[in-house]
């Protein structure tokens, strides 16, 4: 029984797909070994059955010699035996195999996820990269499936052309040379396959890509009227992927059609030799028995060989798919020169703005520009390292960017303005590693005044959450990310705008909860905000403008003092009223209908990050 995902996926070879291809059998070499094993002892079998029935029939029934007949059958009962054994031993190493390298290739691409930033999101969209796991990782593993075969296929047909040499030379040379003519010929068909398979793959790829986005934001396109817009897109997309289907289609049927008639004239041609030399007495009655019973089963190295090079095309533009995704650069890495973490309790400031966050209590970011705020605070949760290079931050001395990733996603976490939600239990959404009681996840709810939402569930903490969430409002599903960043009980807390989706009373009430639960605990929490029932809990704001800071003090200093300040705060104060007053708590997710999806920018509480 093998175990999947593996503890350590490896690292993947990426210079070209062959390149890639190798690297996956070396890493399942053993079971690559073992089918091949199998499948050559299973074909061989095969092969030798003519042979030892065209014996049994010239040394038992024309010489009339029972002793030789009762050996030679129980010589076929016996490889019949070892045939069907190794059959189904070669089978159950042949789906190990396209397994491991699947999981492993879904692997690969699952961890390249979560750990590139937002470096992927920029450069593929959902679907194709649903499309890469779910079909491209597939289809590599088709080409270690048939491994076991090829290579047995190989073995028989040597075997097989040795047996016939031994009976008639002339015979041998139609083999050996006529099976890889035959071959050769079927190439001609294959090679505009892989051109059509993969516009196919490309096409398909497009219209998952288009359906995922339209499913994200179907609720608001109803709401809008605007569902058919997408729905006639769609079609468009699935027309072109139908034909694009059908020109595969037709490559295929060709290809059968060509195996037929190649196959088949091969056998007539290697029959009509034999039973000619038969009439003229080269060849006894057993040998010619034989000799039909070779011309079937090399039937079945030549289709072998032909599913193995229509598979590995399929697997070839698999990989190269694959190998675009492992291969975009990841937004953060460990490569260069690493330094230790600094010690707990330890400031941050950022070159860039001139920010500095002291440790322990709650500090604010505030600007004019949403962008520049949150743009410090992701700096300070290190998501992109190119950002970094350019305006550096340093953590107690320590240059963010140098601090090995572990540590600082361990010890610094960032609650995105659009975080995610995924499918299972409540429990399972809060706490992901499961290290909280019951009572402790309540209480990080209460934190964030999401006992509504809680008390609404028919199970509790063991209500199924559904896809991104989309059973919450909006303002639920805000409340739900910030109990499960505040439960991650970081030592430092960046929360990007965690209140722009609920009304001024439940607001209120999280400013207090967040500074009683993260206060008390001496521990530093950010947050980008321009609400003024959040600033008024801070201990710190500090103020941005123009990039650059610009004041720093409690929120009646910089009301009272700083003139920009106060317009900033009190034309944010306007709009949270107005929002207020709109209910959106109870609204549809809107980002969603923006054509990307809801999962086009940062997503989720980054603590296990990138």
């Amino acid at each position: 029984m093998r175990s999947f995902p593996y503890p350590d996926a490896g690292s993947p070879n990426l210079t070209s797909p062959a390149r890639y291809l190798l690297w996956l059998a070396a890493g399942q070499r053993a079971t690559l070994a073992l089918g091949i094993a199998y499948g050559c002892v299973w074909t061989v079998s095969q092969a030798l059955i003519p042979f030892a029935l065209g014996r049994a029939v010239d040394r038992g029934i024309v010489a009339r010699n029972f002793g030789e007949l009762t050996w030679w059958v129980l010589i076929l009962v016996g490889l019949t035996l070892v045939q069907a054994i190794t059959s189904t031993l070669r089978h159950r190493a042949s789906v190990s195999n396209w397994m491991q390298a699947a999981y492993r290739s879904a692997q690969l691409i699952g961890h390249k996820v979560t750990r590139s930033g937002d470096a992927l999101p920029q450069k593929f969209s959902t679907g194709e990269v649903v499309s890469t796991a779910a079909s491209d990782a597939m289809r590599i593993g088709e080409i270690f499936d048939v491994s076991a075969r090829l290579a047995g296929s190989v073995v028989g047909y040597l075997v097989v052309t040795g047996l016939v040499f031994a009976t008639s030379w002339q015979l041998g040379v139609v083999v050996l040379v006529g099976v890889p003519a035959c071959g050769a010929m079927l190439m001609l068909v294959i090679r505009p396959l892989q051109a059509r398979q993969k516009e196919q793959r490309e096409a398909a790829g497009r219209m998952t890509a288009l359906g995922a986005d339209t499913v994200a934001g179907l609720r608001v396109l109803r709401g809008i009227g605007g569902e058919h817009i997408f729905v006639e897109r769609y079609r468009e997309r699935s027309r072109a992927t139908q034909l694009a289907g059908n020109k595969v289609a037709y490559s295929l049927a060709d290809l059968d059609a060509t195996q037929v008639l190649v196959v088949g004239a091969f056998s007539v041609a290697f029959t009509w030799i034999g039973a000619m030399q038969a009439l003229s007495g080269q060849l006894e009655t057993g040998q010619l028995v034989a000799l039909y019973g070779y011309a079937v089963f090399l039937v079945s190295p030549i289709r072998t060989a032909s599913d193995a090079v229509s598979r590995f095309i399929r697997a070839h533009v698999g990989a190269r798919r694959i190998i675009d995704v492992l291969a975009t650069p990841s937004a953060v890495d460990d490569a260069g020169p690493r330094v230790p973490a600094p010690a707990r309790a330890s400031a941050m400031v950022d070159s860039g703005s001139g920010v500095v966050v002291r440790p322990g209590g709650l500090t604010a970011l505030v600007s004019s520009n949403p962008d520049v705020s949150a743009g410090v605070a992701r700096r300070l949760g290190r998501f992109e390292d190119a950002v970094l290079r350019e305006a550096e931050v340093l953590w107690g001395g320590a240059v963010l960017r140098q601090v090995p990733l572990p540590a600082v996603r361990g010890r610094i976490v960032v609650s995105d303005t659009e975080p995610q939600l995924f499918t299972g239990t409540l429990r399972e959404e809060l706490d992901p590693a499961g290290r909280h009681s019951d009572a402790e996840i309540l209480a990080a709810i209460d934190v964030a005044n999401a006992g509504d939402v809680f008390d609404g569930l028919e199970y509790g903490l063991d209500d199924e959450v559904t896809e991104k969430g989309r059973g919450f409002s909006g303002g639920q599903r805000q409340r739900l990310a910030l109990a499960r960043a505040v439960l991650t009980e970081a030592e430092v807390l960046v929360l990007i705008e965690p209140t722009s989706a609920v009304d001024a009373h439940t607001e209120s009430r999280i400013a207090a909860a967040l500074r009683a639960a993260r206060g008390a605990a001496a521990q530093t929490t950010v947050v980008v905000t321009t609400s003024p029932l959040m600033l008024g809990a801070m201990d710190t704001v500090l103020f941005l403008d123009g990039g650059r800071l610009h004041a720093a003090g409690t929120h009646h200093e910089l009301l009272a003092g700083v003139p920009a300040y106060r317009s900033v705060v009190i034309r944010g104060d306007g709009m949270d009223g107005r929002r207020g007053a709109a209910g959106p708590d109870a609204g549809p997710d809107l980002g969603a209908a923006t054509g990307r999806g809801a999962d086009s920018d940062t997503i989720l509480t980054q603590g296990g990050g990138n």
